[in-house]
Order: C-alpha cells, then structure tokens, then sequence
C-alpha cells in the first residue's frame, strides 16, 4: 500500500471538507482566532482523498478497490 493512495471514503471526505471550510470561514471573520486556519488540515485531506496519519495507522475508510 502506498503512502499516498486513496484511504479516505466518500462520508469521511465530506464531514472533513465541511469542517475544513467552516473552521477557515469562523477564523475569517474573527469569530475563533488563528487557529481556526487549521481547518486548511482537514480540507486538504477531504479534497485529496488521503490522510497521511491514516497510512501510518493501517486504516481506511473507502471501499477496497477490486482487483
């Protein structure tokens, strides 16, 4: 298995897009601090479909592909 393959499936990437887009968005407009701009965290890794703490731990969330 590749560190970079495709470990992330479709729910797991919306719940992450989704709170990636609204952590950024409240960090905007001053409403939780800075830190909020770690939402850039979840969104990338919603919007690739790969997460590298899920590689190291063995763990997938989308269907295996079939061979």
């Amino acid at each position: 298995m590749s560190l970079f393959s495709r470990n992330v499936g479709t729910l797991d990437r919306a719940v992450r897009i989704s709170a990636g887009v609204l952590l950024i968005a409240l960090a905007a407009m001053g409403s939780i601090g800075a830190w909020g701009y770690l939402g850039v965290v979840p969104l990338l890794t919603g919007v690739l479909g790969n997460c590298p703490a899920y590689s190291l731990l063995g763990w997938r969330t989308c269907a295996p592909r079939a061979r």
